[in-house]
């Protein structure tokens, strides 16, 4: 079955460590901690590359930047967001919206919402309207509330292009 509208999820948890600053979203948030990864660890920008990616049947972020490629080492993970979004184009398929959740004890996601928004807009050629971001806590439980991990969800809706 051929379907001009498809839905795609993204998933993506990176362990933090001491020292800041965080990336989330493509915006470097003052904190005390780090996340650890091989690129930037943007977990948002990952979740949300995966979402895209796999709605337009073009893998993941794993295939597409793979962690074995020197060229990944400590990229921003902006730039990896706007390939896909290419990728995603030139199969013919445009975003209806993302909405997304980061999962972190700390900080408070609210201060920086509309900025990360705007942001991840930026970089995808799209109206901020149409990126969804919401921020929850672990609550004290489990890797997140132990602010032992940070973690990103996103879901991302396409349609056929019309062009």
């Amino acid at each position: 079955m051929n379907s001009n509208i498809r839905i795609g999820v993204g998933h993506d948890t990176h362990r933090l460590a001491a020292g800041g600053p965080l990336y989330l979203g493509g915006v470097k948030i003052p904190h005390d901690k780090h996340a650890v990864g091989h690129s930037d660890a943007d977990v948002l920008l990952h979740a949300i590359v995966d979402a895209l990616l796999g709605a337009a049947q073009l893998g993941d972020i794993g295939e597409m930047f793979p962690n074995t490629d020197p060229a990944n080492r400590g990229r921003d993970s902006a730039e990896m967001l706007h390939q896909a979004m290419q990728a995603v184009r030139n199969a013919g398929w445009e975003v209806i919206n993302l909405d997304c959740i980061v999962h972190a004890e700390r900080p408070k996601l609210s201060p920086y919402k509309t900025e990360i928004r705007q942001r991840i807009a930026d970089v995808l050629d799209l109206a901020r309207d149409q990126i969804g971001l919401k921020g929850k806590t672990g609550e004290g439980v489990g890797p997140v509330g132990a602010e032992e991990a940070v973690m990103a969800q996103c879901v991302a809706l396409l349609r056929r292009g019309s062009g």
